[in-house]
């Protein structure tokens, strides 16, 4: 099992701020990884989708609630996160 976590960018907030922040969120995630944090792979969608603008998969759901309760984009309030457990299947 892995986990999935979705970002969805709040209403009214503006492209800017997200662009402001992404330094900060680039470092969290860095350093994340480096300590040992389960983040498997993250990254943004090119395809605008109300639903969600991008999404990290992570090893475990404590590292997922853990990433999301540091993140600059979540802390200063910028997206919202939505965790789904994933029954992925990696073919052999």
């Amino acid at each position: 099992m892995e986990f999935v976590v979705f970002y969805r960018v709040r209403d009214g907030v503006d492209r800017s701020r997200i662009m402001e922040a992404f330094p900060r969120h680039k470092a969290y995630y860095e350093d994340f990884r480096a300590a040992g944090g389960g983040l498997l792979a993250l990254g943004a969608f090119y395809t605008p989708d109300p639903a969600a603008s991008s999404m990290g998969i992570f090893s475990s759901r404590e590292d997922a609630e853990r990433f999301v309760a540091g993140d600059p984009f979540v802390t200063e309030g910028l997206a919202e996160a939505r965790t789904l457990d994933w029954d992925v299947v990696h073919p052999a």
